[in-house]
């Protein structure tokens, strides 16, 4: 595979996409409300990536996307008097709790699209995507947010033989 089409780092809280709930009147509305300044961090970070890239069109071709989110450690992780600010031993390596991991990939995905990066998302074929506390692996950030990158993936039919 060759190097990325676009790398974006956002800085934010990733916000989840998908659960609603009804107000007093039955409206809809997003139950998470990092949703919208989710969003909006992913297409800020998109836009001010593709102002440098003149030529650049929203990708229809099968795409990969590759998504690494950095998420806050809860409050209890960490020790109190004395031990404030350190990890607790019992405190769990991986985020397995909310929010969900294909909501927070939905969120993203559909501010890319309003971003211009994807034409639609249903074009992205393969997704690796994963969720890490700040600093923790490979790809973390020191502050919550992501790191994307998205590759335009090859037809292997029209892949000439060597």
């Amino acid at each position: 595979m060759t190097a990325p089409s676009l790398v974006l780092t956002v800085y934010g809280t990733p916000g989840p996409q998908g659960s609603k709930n009804r107000n007093a009147a039955g409206a809809l509305y997003e139950s998470s409300a990092a949703v919208k300044p989710w969003r909006d961090a992913v297409k800020s970070a998109a836009l001010d990536a593709l102002h440098h890239d003149d030529g650049w069109t929203a990708l229809a071709c099968p795409v990969l996307l590759d998504v690494t989110f950095s998420l806050r450690r809860p409050k209890h992780h960490y020790g109190t008097g004395r031990n404030a600010g350190q990890l607790k031993p019992s405190a769990p390596y991986f985020p397995t709790g909310k929010p969900d991991l294909d909501k927070l990939v939905r969120s993203t995905q559909d501010a890319l699209k309003d971003a211009g990066v994807l034409a639609d998302d249903s074009c992205v074929t393969d997704v690796r995507t994963g969720k890490r506390y700040v600093l923790t692996g490979e790809d973390t950030l020191r502050t919550p947010g992501a790191v994307i990158r998205v590759w335009r993936l090859n037809d292997p039919s029209k892949e000439p033989t060597p």
